[in-house]
């Protein structure tokens, strides 16, 4: 069925469909594919089976990770099926891209705790009314080892060197084991068994989304995949990609004001990027946003206080975003306490002839997970005892109740002894 064959109606509503599909797109596999599916769809009123492999592996969610989440709803907005693939199997593999060395294999009570953490953050994003979860081992623990057999004989090995990081690997005479080339064929054999019409990844995935569509003709279905390829998002540094272990991400689940924070601290020439991949936002006030910020109408920071209210919002609700707001406002731009700083109990019994060391207090508070990271913030000038910045990282301090100690620009506690 070609475009010309529809309704003026039904052609718009391609259009319209195709317009917010290419939104920040970075690679769509085939291109004209994607329109002949909708225009089938359209013309059916069949929806198209939209997929996402997660891996359990590492089920916090950042901001990142949205990127292809934000893609997925939009579809599920414009009618199409989601298939969100919790990877039970794979994961005990683990992806191997971008991995220097064999990832190690998880236990089968890892990869569940870790899946079960999903729903809830997905929750977030997605409408789940509408979100069909499915668990790769349903299918791929069923294989026989002909049928392993069978599935290793679609593809080469030359073909699985044509991997980056497989290459490097090899040119450097690192071990690659053969379980690892197993990874790509087993993404790519859930799109056979549930006959997906488009797999969604970040541009790291590539190699594994095609494998999806190599299979689907290697396998004589008719239509393969197409495969939608988003950007990897840059983290708080601007420079990398956002990461957890890099620690310049923003957690959906962290707290409010960390949220808000963080977000106040993106790099001004990455505003409109996340914006573009990250929000809700129409794509006519992105193009109002984007012309505002080149001709110096928006300013940077008000276009940044909006992100981060509205980042709270989508994931903490209207109430938490307005007080991260103020939060915001009184300690930062205003420079001045919070008034409803946290109030934390300090037994007496851990003081030493009524003082405790700066280290100490900061671990014993919870505001650093170890010495190591309590003497990083003290010598970096982030630490303050009642608004007096501490830099010493031997100092004794003479604790008293109503005391107020601070880390970097979002930790408050106020101290009762008891």
């Amino acid at each position: 069925m070609t475009l010309n064959q529809l309704t003026d109606g039904q052609r718009q509503e391609v259009e319209r469909q195709l317009h917010i599909i290419r939104r920040g797109a970075a690679e769509i596999v085939p291109e004209e594919a994607l329109k002949q599916k909708i225009i089938q769809a359209v013309a059916t009123g069949n929806p198209l089976k939209v997929k996402l492999g997660l891996d359990p592996s590492a089920p916090d969610i950042h901001i990142g990770h949205t990127v292809v989440l934000q893609k997925l709803r939009q579809f599920q907005d414009l009618g199409h099926e989601v298939q969100l693939i919790i990877g039970d199997f794979t994961g005990r593999i683990g992806d191997p891209t971008g991995k220097k060395e064999t990832r190690k294999q998880l236990s089968e009570e890892e990869v569940q705790h870790n899946a079960q953490t999903y729903k809830t953050q997905l929750s977030k994003i997605l409408d789940l009314t509408k979100t069909t979860f499915y668990y790769n081992s349903t299918w791929l623990g069923a294989l026989k080892f002909d049928d392993v057999l069978k599935l290793a004989g679609k593809v080469t090995v030359a073909r699985m060197l044509e991997r980056d990081d497989f290459a490097k690997r090899y040119a450097a005479n690192l071990p690659i084991h053969v379980h690892e080339f197993f990874y790509p064929l087993m993404q790519g054999y859930d799109s056979v068994s549930l006959e997906t019409d488009i797999e969604l990844g970040g541009t790291d995935q590539t190699f594994n989304i095609l494998m999806g569509r190599t299979l689907q003709g290697a396998y004589e279905m008719k239509e393969g995949q197409v495969a939608i390829l988003m950007p990897l998002l840059e983290g708080l540094d601007g420079v990398q990609k956002m990461s957890k272990s890099l620690r310049n991400y923003i957690g959906i689940d962290e707290h409010p004001n960390d949220i808000f924070g963080k977000t106040m601290s993106i790099s001004d020439s990455l505003m409109s990027k996340y914006y573009e991949l990250t929000t809700t936002i129409s794509n006519e006030s992105l193009h109002k946003l984007k012309q505002g910020l080149e001709a110096g109408t928006v300013h940077p920071r008000d276009a940044k206080m909006k992100l981060a209210k509205e980042y709270v919002r989508m994931y903490h609700g209207v109430h938490a975003a307005n007080e991260a707001e103020q939060h915001f406002t009184a300690v930062f731009q205003k420079r001045a306490l919070p008034d409803d700083i946290e109030e934390t109990h300090l037994s007496i019994g851990r003081l030493e002839e009524g003082c405790i060391s700066i280290i100490k207090l900061l671990v014993s508070l919870e505001l650093q997970v170890s010495n190591g990271e309590a003497r990083r913030s003290v010598e970096q000038g982030a630490v303050k005892i009642n608004e007096k910045k501490i830099t010493d990282i031997r100092e004794q301090i003479a604790l008293q109740d109503g005391d107020i100690i601070q880390v970097g620009k979002r930790k408050f506690v106020k101290i009762k002894l008891s």
